[in-house]
């Protein structure tokens, strides 16, 4: 079995990075070059930093913030918000970027997907899905979780597997911010019919049992938080060393 990663992630808004619950009410949570930092030191496996007040805004990510942030951390890092064209993603992995995370836009233009993955190679082109229950099943919603699109996640995750994406984040709506642990079961919906690496998202909370269970039951690659790192409730650290302790696969 591979090593599973540790992923910190900062949502960044006029510059500042927040968290909320559900996508709502959000609120103050640092400055996100030092928290780049800290969790580079922490020994986080990659980083993730999302504009994630671009796309309604209408404008592109903020660069200096990228490359602010790039130079303070060691780890792969991951950037979306306000993506729009290749250009966009080419200034974005000049800044420093080692991946882009399209969202929106790649729904709305699936094109892209195929573009930017052969224009700068599959592990550049991480795909960001936000997926809420309704009517019994699984939805991708856009615009920060403001638009139900219509489209059923299984459909658009094997889509955007077969356009060239190198990498799925996947967000649950309903467990966003909870910290009840995460929604295992549209991250083994979505892991076990795809054959690119997941990160899960949404829900993690200071229990390190959420992640033991995400990498087991919902047998994605990848977890990504913020709340409880952002505020030292379960550190880096500490949560390797139970994951390591518990036989699953960890890098130190």
């Amino acid at each position: 079995m591979l090593a599973k990663r540790i992923i910190p992630c900062l949502d960044v808004k006029d510059g500042q990075t927040v968290k909320g619950v559900n996508f709502q009410n959000l609120k103050y949570a640092g400055d996100p070059i030092s928290l780049a930092k800290k969790y580079s030191d922490q020994g986080a496996d990659e980083l993730v930093f999302l504009d994630i007040t671009a796309t309604n805004e209408g404008r592109a990510t903020m660069i200096n913030v990228v490359e602010n942030v790039a130079k303070q951390v060691f780890i792969p890092f991951t950037v979306g918000g306000g993506i729009k064209t290749i250009e966009d993603i080419r200034n974005l992995l000049l800044a420093g970027a080692d991946k882009v995370s399209l969202n929106s836009f790649a729904v709305k233009n699936p094109e892209i997907i195929k573009q930017s993955s052969q224009t700068f190679g599959s592990q550049c082109i991480v795909i960001a899905v936000d997926a809420k229950r309704k009517d019994g099943d699984f939805y991708v919603y856009i615009n920060a979780g403001q638009k139900n699109t219509g489209i059923k996640v299984l459909d658009w995750v094997k889509q955007v597997e077969s356009l060239g994406a190198g990498e799925i984040l996947l967000t649950s709506m309903d467990a966003d911010g909870t910290q009840k642990g995460f929604d295992i079961e549209i991250t083994k919906i979505v892991s076990t019919n795809v054959n690119i690496p997941i990160i899960a998202s949404g829900g993690a909370g200071a229990n390190p049992q959420h992640f033991s269970d995400v990498f087991i039951n919902g047998h994605a690659d990848a977890a990504l938080a913020a709340s409880i790192f952002h505020f030292d409730t379960l550190p880096v650290p500490e949560l390797k060393k139970h994951l390591s302790a518990n036989k699953i696969p960890i890098r130190f």
